[in-house]
């Protein structure tokens, strides 16, 4: 009889021998990320200030937008990967070409979403076209291009897959909850009390669908890499 041999336990991020390029970007990043969070949080809570509001309704007008709290996620995992060295458990949680995956399928749903529905809605200038062109196009894109140049084939299965769809999921559940006691919905296509439920349960269907086909494009990638 066979012996089974056990799982084989997947390589973190950076590889052992990482290259300078790998770590060069992902530092560059994180730093990106780190700085655009802190200054579109700085330009809410004065915002939020300016109305009459306190800093917490400030950091909790932040916290109810996607991009704010993927951009965070983003800043979190690539500086867990610039810094190397085998560091704490999260540390190397975020490491884990699954995680990172993840991370970067929900930055690049951000730039694609933003880009096609949000964008011809407001015209920043100056300061705020840079942090908003920061947050919606560069960070998607050098996530996009750190998986594909840095991150070799990994297992993959469906339990994997389903975990990724926790966030989204979990993002319209506490967003609409919010939006049911503050009468705030960060974003027009989900506005229950402009639209309606019927309209925004549809719209929510079909982002998430997008999610979907954005989540099965990074698969099928992964899956026809070479080992």
């Amino acid at each position: 009889m066979r012996p089974t041999l056990p799982p084989q336990r997947e390589a973190e991020l950076p590889l052992h021998t990482p290259s300078v390029s790998s770590i060069t970007l992902a530092a560059i990043i994180a730093v990106i990320a780190w700085v655009s969070v802190i200054a579109q949080t700085d330009v809410t809570v004065q915002r939020m200030l300016a109305r009459g509001y306190g800093v917490l309704d400030g950091l909790a007008r932040m916290s109810s937008y996607l991009t704010n709290l993927t951009a965070l996620a983003c800043a979190v995992c690539f500086t867990c990967i610039a810094l190397r060295g085998r560091g704490p458990a999260i540390v190397r949680f975020f490491r884990l070409p699954t995680v990172v995956t993840a991370v970067v399928v929900y930055m690049a749903f951000v730039g694609v979403a933003y880009n096609l529905l949000l964008r011809g809605l407001w015209t920043p200038t100056a300061y705020r076209l840079l942090l908003n062109e920061s947050l919606h196009s560069v960070l998607p894109m050098l996530a996009a291009l750190y998986w594909v140049l840095f991150v070799p084939r990994f297992h993959l299965n469906l339990r994997h897959c389903l975990l990724w769809l926790i966030y989204p999921l979990a993002y319209l559940a506490i967003t609409f909850w919010r939006g049911s006691l503050s009468d705030f919905y960060p974003y027009p296509f989900i506005n229950v009390d402009e639209l309606g439920v019927r309209h925004v349960v549809v719209n929510s269907a079909l982002l998430f669908g997008g999610f979907l086909m954005l989540m099965a494009i990074f698969v099928g990638i992964n899956h026809r890499r070479r080992r």
